[in-house]
């Protein structure tokens, strides 16, 4: 009795093989995107609009940048006058006050930075001051904008601590600062700046070899300001922060301290890559 051919049934079998094989990837939850953080921007809302008694017009607008470790704020201005197509450049100068809810955030000169304080919706006020070239236009006044900036803060690298909150007037206080690397990024390389209020008397020693009371004047002067310090700090890592000992005179008249580190993040050879960070202000009682 002939028997039946075989080979369809393993060709068959064969067939099913790598579908057996692919399936269970079909079943696998697609792996999470990676988020790309949004680059650094600049948002602008037209702010107020000044005249003058002659024709003479300004169209004001705010602008905040985001995305950064500070918020730049700037007023960029259109200006004219009436009965002439003349093409002016405006000039903007001034201050600038940004209010988050009820609370005053920042404030500086125009144009000015500080440090961004975060995503949210700031009120941004302005007072300015608008001179035209060639010179036609010259307004003061007064702007505001609502700006929502929704960048989040960038990654914090570096932070400083110090023990005391407040110097004696009259005494000596002895303060330990203690700067931290928290990020891999960049290099063990910062400088930590400490200074009282200037004509105050206040002086400020160390005996750490790492510091130096700043040199100023013309060549050659010897002259170093008693009421500053300069630290160049070059072994910073992560997990193993730097401390610096310092001793603050205080006579009659009170002086704050205040504090502040500058670091670079190198990127190559691409020289504008740092950042400033503000550091605890010690009070006075």
């Amino acid at each position: 009795m002939p028997t039946r051919p075989s080979t369809p049934r393993i060709l068959a079998g064969a067939a099913l093989l790598p579908l057996v094989l692919v399936s269970p990837a079909w079943g696998r939850p697609a792996p999470p995107r990676a988020v790309v953080p949004e680059p650094p921007a600049t948002l602008c809302a037209t702010a107020g609009v000044l005249r003058g008694e002659h024709g003479q017009r300004a169209t004001v607008s705010l602008c905040a940048d985001d995305g950064t470790p500070t918020m730049s704020v700037s007023a960029p201005a259109t200006c004219g006058r009436a009965g002439t197509r003349v093409r002016y450049a405006c000039q903007t100068s001034g201050r600038w006050t940004a209010r988050h809810g009820e609370r005053t955030a920042l404030s500086g000169t125009l144009p000015g930075a500080a440090q961004y304080p975060g995503p949210g919706t700031y009120d941004i006020s302005a007072t300015v001051r608008v001179r035209s070239a060639p010179a036609a236009v010259d307004l003061r006044g007064t702007v505001q904008a609502r700006l929502t900036l929704t960048a989040p803060p960038p990654e914090r690298t570096h932070r400083i601590q110090v023990d005391r909150e407040a110097v004696r007037a009259g005494a000596v206080t002895t303060l330990t600062y203690t700067v931290h690397r928290d990020s891999a990024r960049g290099d063990g390389s910062a400088r930590l700046g400490l200074i009282g209020e200037e004509g105050s008397g206040v002086r400020l020693s160390t005996a750490d070899g790492r510091c130096v009371n700043p040199l100023v004047g013309r060549y050659p002067s010897k002259t170093r300001l008693a009421h500053s310090l300069d630290c160049a700090l070059t072994d910073l890592q992560p997990g193993r922060p730097a401390k610096v000992v310092v001793r603050v005179t205080v006579g009659g008249t009170c002086s704050t301290v205040v504090s502040k580190l500058g670091y670079w993040m190198p990127q190559g050879q691409a020289l504008y890559t740092g950042g400033t960070l503000a550091g605890p202000t010690v009070g006075c009682r």
